[in-house]
C-alpha cells in the first residue's frame, strides 16, 4: 500500500495472512467508502481506456473501487479479493446499481487461480495491492491472465500514509511500497512499463477529534494503546475547528503511479 496501506493483500505467510485478513475485515466498510469518494477510480479508468467488448480481471479488488465504475464500460469484470467483507460490499454495491456483469470471487494471490475459476481476460489489473519485494510471481500470474494489457498501481513515496503522524508516535515511516521498487522486478521479467501518475488531495477534515483519530488508525497496523494516545495528542495539536469541522493545519497530497504495458 500496503506502517500498512492497501498494498499486499494476500501472498503472505500464514501468520501474517491471518493478521492482514483481520485488519481488512475491520477496515472494509470505511476503506470502500473512502475510496469511492476520491477521483482515483475515474482517473485510473481514463488510463485504462476500456472498450465495450473487454473482459477485465480486478485482482485484490477491495470493495469494488474500480470494478463498480468499470463494469458499465466493459463486457465483464471478475473481481477477486481475500476479504469476505470486501466481496460482500462488491456484491451489495452491484445489486444496488443493477450491475449484473461483475463476478465476485473470494480468493487471493497464492491460490490456484484455475481452481477459483480465474481464466484469461483482455485486461488484468492489480490496483494498490502488491508489494514490490514479493511481487514477481504475482506479476507473472497477471501476465498469464491477460491477453492485451496489464495495469499495476503503487504509491509514490509514502503514498496515503502521513509520515508525520507515524514519526510522532515513534514508528518508522519508510517507503516500503514505492513504485520505483517495481522497476527492477519488471526488468527481471522482461517488461517495459509505461508510467502515469494520479494525484490525490485529502480533505483532512473530520466532525470531531475522535473521528480524526479513528479515520487515521489504519496507518498503525497493530496499534498499541501508547500509540493511540500519541495519535490523539498529535490530532489535538494539529486540528483546528472550522465552520465545517476539525481540519488539519497542513495539506496532505498523495500520488499513485500507474504502471502498464501491452502484451
Amino acid at each position: 500500500m500496503k506502517a500498512e496501506n492497501d498494498a499486499g493483500r494476500g501472498g503472505t505467510s500464514p501468520q501474517k495472512h491471518s493478521r492482514d485478513l483481520e485488519f481488512w475485515e475491520k477496515r472494509a466498510p470505511s476503506f470502500a467508502d473512502h475510496a469511492k469518494k476520491t477521483y482515483y477510480p475515474s482517473e485510473f479508468i481514463k488510463l485504462v481506456r476500456p472498450e465495450p467488448d473487454w473482459t477485465v480481471l480486478d485482482m485484490a479488488c477491495g470493495g469494488g473501487t474500480l470494478a463498480i465504475p468499470l463494469a458499465p464500460l466493459v463486457k465483464k469484470v471478475t473481481a477477486v479479493d481475500f476479504s469476505p467483507s470486501m466481496i460482500d460490499i462488491v456484491k451489495r454495491s452491484s445489486a444496488e446499481r443493477d450491475i449484473t456483469n461483475i463476478e465476485a470471487i473470494l480468493g487471493e494471490w497464492d491460490d490456484d487461480w484455475a481452481a477459483l475459476g480465474i481464466g484469461t481476460y483482455d485486461v488484468a489489473i492489480a490496483s494498490r495491492s502488491l508489494r514490490a519485494e514479493d511481487s514477481a510471481p504475482y506479476i507473472q500470474k497477471l501476465l498469464g491472465a491477460a491477453r492485451r494489457k496489464v495495469f499495476i498501481s503503487a504509491p509514490v513515496g509514502s503514498g496515503p500514509i502521513d509520515t508525520r503522524m507515524l514519526e510522532f508516535a515513534g514508528r518508522e515511516a519508510g517507503e516500503k511500497s514505492d513504485y520505483r521498487k517495481f522497476l527492477g522486478v519488471f526488468e527481471g521479467l522482461g517488461v517495459r512499463a509505461n508510467i502515469d501518475f494520479i494525484e490525490e488531495r485529502h480533505a483532512n477534515c473530520w466532525p470531531s477529534v475522535d473521528a480524526a483519530v479513528d479515520d487515521n488508525r489504519w496507518m498503525f497496523f497493530g496499534m498499541t494503546p501508547e500509540e493511540e494516545g500519541k495519535l490523539r495528542l498529535y490530532m489535538e495539536r494539529h486540528l483546528h475547528e472550522t465552520g465545517d469541522g476539525w481540519r488539519l493545519d497542513y495539506e496532505r497530497v498523495c500520488a499513485w503511479a500507474v504502471m502498464w504495458w501491452e502484451k
